[in-house]
C-alpha cells in the first residue's frame, strides 16, 4: 500500500520520462508568455498609480495654494467697496462749509456705507418692539412699561450686526418689564 503524504515515484527509464520533458516545453512557453504579460501589466498598473499620486499631490498643493490665496484676500471686495465711502467723508471734510454741505455728505456716505454692508452680506439687528432673544440682543438695563409686554424691546441703545447669519454684535438694547 502506498502512503498518501509520500509522492509518487516513477522509476524506469522509458518513453514516459522523454516525453514529459516534450509536454512541458510548451506549457513552459506559455507560462512565461504569461508571466511577461502579467509583468507588462503590473507595470502598466505602477505607471497609472504614479501618475494618480502625482495627480493628487497637485491638487493638494493647488488647494494650498488657493486657500493661502483666499485668506490673504478674502476683505478684498469689502475692503473695494470701503474705499468709496472714505472717498466720500474726505470729500466732506474738504467741503463742508455749511452744516447743510456736512449733512448731505455724511448722508451720501452713510448710504455708500450701507450699499457696501448689504453687498457683503452685513444685516442691522434693530430689533425696537420686539421680543428680547438673548441670541441677538444684550440687555443693558430694565425699564417699567404699562404699553409693553414683559421682556419686549424698548430702546435700542446700540444696533446689532450679523454677518451672513453669524452674530457679529449683539444689539444692546433696554427690555421693559413688570410694573
Amino acid at each position: 500500500m502506498t502512503d498518501p503524504y509520500e509522492p509518487e515515484r516513477t522509476l524506469g527509464t522509458g518513453p514516459t520520462q522523454t516525453s514529459g520533458l516534450a509536454d512541458e516545453a510548451p506549457e513552459v512557453a506559455e507560462l512565461q508568455t504569461a508571466l511577461a504579460a502579467a509583468e507588462g501589466r503590473a507595470q502598466e498598473s505602477k505607471d497609472l498609480y504614479l501618475r494618480a499620486l502625482a495627480e493628487v499631490e497637485n491638487v493638494r498643493k493647488r488647494a494650498a495654494r488657493d486657500v493661502e490665496q483666499a485668506h490673504k484676500f478674502a476683505l478684498e471686495r469689502f475692503v473695494n467697496e470701503l474705499i468709496g465711502v472714505k472717498d466720500s467723508l474726505e470729500a466732506g471734510v474738504v467741503s463742508a462749509g455749511t452744516a447743510d454741505a456736512l449733512r448731505e455728505g455724511s448722508a451720501a456716505t452713510l448710504k455708500l456705507l450701507v450699499k457696501a454692508f448689504e453687498q457683503a452680506g452685513v444685516v442691522e439687528i434693530e430689533p425696537a418692539g420686539e421680543p428680547f432673544n438673548p441670541e441677538l440682543h444684550e440687555a443693558m438695563a430694565t425699564q417699567p412699561s404699562a404699553e409693553h409686554a414683559t421682556d419686549t424691546v424698548l430702546q435700542i441703545i446700540q444696533k446689532g450686526y450679523q454677518l451672513n447669519g453669524r452674530l457679529l454684535r449683539p444689539a444692546r438694547v433696554i427690555v421693559a418689564k413688570n410694573n
